[in-house]
């Protein structure tokens, strides 16, 4: 795993709240166990209190006397580590166990009568301390206190050896939990991974889209990387189409100003017009390219004179074929929408219909009261007297690069681009047979 990788991450995480949890149980148990031992040596050496009391005797004088021989055998030890002793309340030791030659035991600390008190002494012993109220023959009663003394060194012991045998268990059991997490790690972030290769396929072209069963806090996550995908791809296509629009869109002024080029004598005022034509439709293409889908405010643009323009350009880029172009339309037809745009439909239809003609090229312009579909105001007809195109093709060549004889030299993209923009402007292009001059007759529908 990497130094960035979420589940390693993840995984120091879980490994330091486990070590903590467990150092902090490690102390509590500890704790604990030492406090259950302690306890347990206070009960022992209580019982120790009372034996000594049992075999305890108040002599005439008012002193205590205890047997050589105690029931408790380390009692008679020297170093045994189990000691006691006898002394008045106020005074100096009575007795001791023989266990404590040679030590000082620490004086017990004042003590209420029948109560006891447990304590750990400098010494590094645990000492309890029994205040007992003694009487004699004559009833007149004299304190004494039982002390019983224990080396620290039992429970410690016990302690050290309970607190191996804990960090033993501990140590073993954070291992087996680390392990566990680990693969629940492994398990929970499969579906992070399966996204990750998906996205590589997509990067090496290998998938479009994430279309894998993701988990439910992972749908959103996918579906908006679908969406960012698409957007991409969309942008892309779209600059891909704007420079084959634009260059399809110069292959026109680059044909007429090769023209002017050739003939004997060149005219400047055709060179100029398509030069400022060309920069015009550089323009046209990259506010076009930018304008990613928006709509913006446009104004009107006069048909007529756009169509006279485009059939005396076709006029010198196809001057070979002396085409007879036919021209029905008013001298001025005002229609709203860009200029550009009406240069792209109406030039690529009529160079179209230029290339496939025989001799005649019909083009027509009718309003409103003339068109029989209620909802459009604008009818621009092309048709041209050449072979047409068979019905069954018609779907096809709408499509980007694809072209009704490959012999003809072209791109492919004039009639999607007209598509197209007819389409967003609104309108429907139709293409059938025409009834006049038997060959294509382009029909271009704009609200």
């Amino acid at each position: 795993m990497k130094r960035k990788s979420l589940s390693l991450r993840l995984l120091f995480s879980t490994g330091f709240v486990l070590a903590s949890f467990f150092a902090i149980v490690s102390v509590v148990l500890e704790r604990g166990y030492k406090e259950s031992a302690e306890q347990a040596l206070r009960e022992n050496l209580k019982v120790q209190v009372y034996s000594l009391l049992s075999a305890a005797e108040l002599t005439r004088n008012g002193h205590i006397k205890l047997p050589k021989a105690l029931r408790e055998p380390r009692f008679s030890d020297p170093g045994s580590g189990l000691y006691a002793s006898v002394q008045p309340a106020k005074g100096k030791t009575e007795w001791h166990s023989p266990s404590a030659v040679g030590l000082t035991l620490s004086p017990p600390p004042q003590i209420t009568p029948g109560k006891f008190a447990f304590l750990l002494d400098d010494m590094g012993r645990y000492v309890l301390h029994y205040s007992v109220i003694w009487e004699d023959k004559r009833r007149k009663g004299r304190e004494f206190i039982f002390s019983v003394a224990e080396d620290s060194q039992f429970v410690s012991h016990q302690v050290a050896s309970f607190k191996r045998v804990l960090q033993s268990w501990l140590m073993g059991i954070g291992s087996v939990l680390i392990i566990i997490q680990l693969v629940v790690l492994r398990w929970s972030l499969k579906p992070l991974r399966v996204i990750v290769k998906d996205l590589e396929a997509i990067e090496r072209g290998d998938k479009t889209r994430l279309d894998g069963v993701y988990s439910t806090e992972l749908e959103g996550l996918a579906g908006n990387l679908n969406a960012l995908v698409s957007s991409e791809r969309a942008h892309l296509e779209r600059y891909r189409n704007t420079l084959a629009d634009l260059a399809h869109s110069l292959k026109t002024p680059l044909a007429i100003l090769r023209g002017c080029i050739e003939t004997p004598e060149l005219n400047k005022k055709t060179a100029l017009d398509q030069i400022s034509r060309m920069n015009e439709i550089v323009e046209y293409q990259l506010q076009k390219a930018a304008a990613k889908g928006e709509k913006k405010t446009t104004g009107t643009v006069d048909a007529s004179i756009v169509l006279d323009k485009i059939i005396g350009s076709m006029r010198k880029v196809h001057s070979e074929k002396k085409i007879n172009f036919e021209t029905r339309k008013p001298e001025s037809y005002k229609l709203y929408c860009e200029e550009g745009d009406l240069y792209e439909i109406a030039g690529n239809l009529i160079d179209n219909a230029s290339k496939w003609c025989d001799k005649k090229v019909k083009v027509s312009l009718q309003n409103k009261n003339q068109i029989k579909k209620n909802k459009y105001k604008f009818l621009l007809q092309i048709e041209d007297d050449g072979p047409g195109i068979p019905s069954g093709q018609l779907e096809e060549i709408l499509k980007r690069g694809v072209r009704a004889d490959q012999n003809i030299h072209g791109h492919g993209i004039g009639m999607a681009v007209v598509n197209e923009l007819v389409g967003l402007m609104g309108g429907e292009l139709l293409g059938d047979k025409s009834p006049s001059l038997g060959g294509m007759r382009w029909k271009v529908y704009l609200p």
